[in-house]
């Protein structure tokens, strides 16, 4: 980290501010120059706060030399996580899952219809919604504890491992046979939540926040990590952005820019993205080209009658014929490109 010091600073006020500096025991080498003195901060300063050092009114600038994220920063784990989940499910480092299921649990009969369906083929995870954060008070909130029941009815029927979302620390007893906990994008920056879901083992597959960049996604991670959870998962799921002709921008760009910044496996949420059918499959196999740990794709039996997001779902038919698509790219990314 460097400091930059306005022209005129009196030697009393460097003294003040290096004093101030050596409490997060960081090294601190002084240039002064004819019109500016200049501190180098060497040493781990991720507690460092650049508002905070800029609230000295002599301090001109301050500027960061590397990321602010520690534990999800590659630099500093070169290899790359590999997510283990159920029986032998492994995510990242080459391997590549789809999980897939409806937005919503909506009754017993229909999450164990869906999860057969995307299991023969050939999903690997169900996903399914439990607890719902929905714009509209008056929208369909989700069966609740009786959700995660029936998920976990699917996952006997199955053997499949579940997804499904979290929105409420109170909630995680509920959770204690879920196998990866999703955080939405509405709560990608709940922090008091993210801190108690660095304390379980659990997998976390954390979804992008609506208008977040992509250091702020890590930095979300690192507060997972940082509580001693090294199991994240990360789930680009669209933007907001000017655009109206999809319900969110698919950042496929995301997923180049993480496989360069951090050592977490990456996903991608087609359906959330766009919100429209037709657009789930072209968007999914783009997706396994630029490089993606895997996808999570909404399938429901009936999308017509589908309690929460119906124009976004595959049916089961079409899902099979995306799964195709998906194989044949997957394939022939592992066989001709080498990362």
């Amino acid at each position: 980290m460097v400091v930059i010091l306005k022209d005129g600073t009196d030697r009393s006020d460097v003294m003040e501010l290096m004093e101030y500096l050596d409490a997060f025991n960081v090294s601190v080498s002084v240039t002064e120059g004819e019109h500016t003195t200049i501190l180098g901060l060497i040493g781990d300063t991720v507690s460092l706060s650049e508002d905070d050092i800029r609230a000295f009114d002599f301090v001109e600038d301050v500027k960061r030399i590397q990321e602010p994220y520690k534990a999800a920063n590659k630099k500093f784990h070169p290899n790359p996580t590999v997510v283990e989940v159920g029986d032998g499910i492994k995510i990242g480092g080459g391997n590549f899952q789809v999980i897939a299921g409806p937005c919503s649990v909506e009754s017993k009969e229909q999450i164990i219809e869906v999860a057969k369906a995307v299991k023969a083929s050939g999903a690997t995870l169900l996903r399914g919604g439990a607890f719902k954060p929905r714009t509209s008070p008056y929208a369909f909130q989700g069966l609740r504890a009786e959700g995660i029941e029936l998920l976990l009815e699917a996952k006997k029927e199955t053997g499949m491992p579940i997804v499904t979302e979290i929105m409420n620390a109170a909630h995680l007893p509920l959770f204690e046979h879920v196998d990866i906990i999703q955080v939405g994008a509405r709560n990608m920056q709940n922090f008091e939540l993210l801190k108690v879901l660095g304390k379980q083992e659990k997998p976390v597959l954390l979804k992008r926040g609506l208008a977040n960049t992509i250091e702020e996604w890590l930095m979300s991670a690192e507060y997972i990590m940082a509580g001693g959870n090294k199991n994240v998962i990360l789930c680009e799921r669209g933007i907001r952005t000017f655009e109206t002709a999809t319900r969110n921008t698919l950042d496929l760009s995301a997923i180049a820019a993480l496989k360069e910044k951090t050592h977490l496996p990456v996903i991608v949420d087609p359906s959330h993205a766009t919100g429209v059918v037709q657009y789930v499959e072209r968007l999914s196999v783009a997706a396994v080209a630029a490089g993606a740990d895997g996808l999570i794709i909404e399938v429901h039996n009936n999308p017509k009658k589908a309690l929460c997001d119906g124009p976004q779902s595959l049916t089961p038919a079409q899902f099979d014929t995306t799964m195709e698509k998906i194989k044949k790219m997957h394939k022939f990314m592992s066989e001709e490109i080498s990362y």
